[in-house]
């Protein structure tokens, strides 16, 4: 019978040949796990790693969407541009955060749609758990209700307000914040309007469920928008070297509005 680990910590102790299970049997005691196990388990072994990060639709991402998803999230289209298990997860873990947004606000229980209560004179946003400081990152954001005079896209650091008295451009009204302005078009940050947005003769209008693509950059410092499969261009240049996080604020009575984590962009 082959020896148990040694006495010695870190990832050479489990290295040994009692350890080297077949890559089934370690999916299946891996799906039993909860992501912060899983990414101490990668560090192990190029073995485990594998068998963790190989197959991004095996069965240990799979048991961990169906546990810490809404079933809603699964069944319906709100993840359809995500097509992979550990995708989905991945997407969850960046979703609208619960304890960073406006008292106005609430997240509904698919974990990824922001609903904003009808609460006169108040605009009210909201930031996701995970803010980026480094690499490139893509979301998709999308309304599912009218827009109100005022709801705005974009980017914001930890500092930046998510609530305000009056019906105002909430994202972009500081220097903490960038946002467009889905309204009018209109490019936003530190209270004042940087031009219009897309840089094109009568821009189309936003339509209620059209899904736009933010792209940020954090090696360039841009900040870029995508609609449908029609790139739109570079917003916001000269990005700080702080952590942003993707935001939205809104204004209007019941409107919500989904935010769906992506990944890396793909180029071309």
């Amino acid at each position: 019978m082959a020896a148990g680990p040694g006495p010695g910590p870190g990832a050479a102790a489990w290295g040994g040949p009692g350890w080297r299970l077949p890559g089934r049997v370690l999916e299946l005691v891996f799906s039993y796990l909860e992501l912060r196990e899983l990414r101490s388990c990668a560090l192990v072994c190029k073995l485990w790693h594998r068998v963790l990060h190989g197959d991004e639709n095996s069965e240990v991402w799979r048991s961990l969407a169906a546990r810490c998803l809404a079933e809603e999230a699964l069944r319906t289209d709100i993840l359809c541009n995500v097509p992979t298990y550990k995708g989905k997860v991945r997407a969850f873990h960046h979703a609208f955060s619960t304890n960073d947004c406006s008292r106005n606000v609430y997240i509904k229980k698919n974990g990824f749609t922001l609903h904003r209560n009808p609460i006169a004179q108040s605009t009210d946003g909201a930031r996701t758990k995970i803010g980026f400081s480094e690499g490139r990152h893509a979301w998709e954001v999308w309304w599912e209700g009218p827009l109100g005079t005022v709801a705005v896209i974009g980017i914001a650091t930890k500092r930046a307000a998510m609530q305000c008295q009056g019906y105002v451009a909430l994202l972009g009204s500081d220097d903490q914040s960038w946002g467009w302005n889905l309204v009018d078009n209109n490019l936003l940050h530190n209270g004042e309007v940087n031009g219009s947005f897309p840089q094109c003769n009568n821009a189309p209008k936003y339509q209620i469920g059209e899904r736009i693509r933010v792209i940020l950059d954090m090696e360039d410092k841009t900040l870029a928008f995508e609609r449908g499969y029609e790139f739109l261009g570079v917003a916001f240049r000269g990005l700080p070297k702080v952590c942003l996080y993707p935001a939205v604020s809104a204004v209007y009575g019941n409107t919500e509005v989904t935010l769906v984590y992506l990944g890396k962009p793909l180029d071309g």
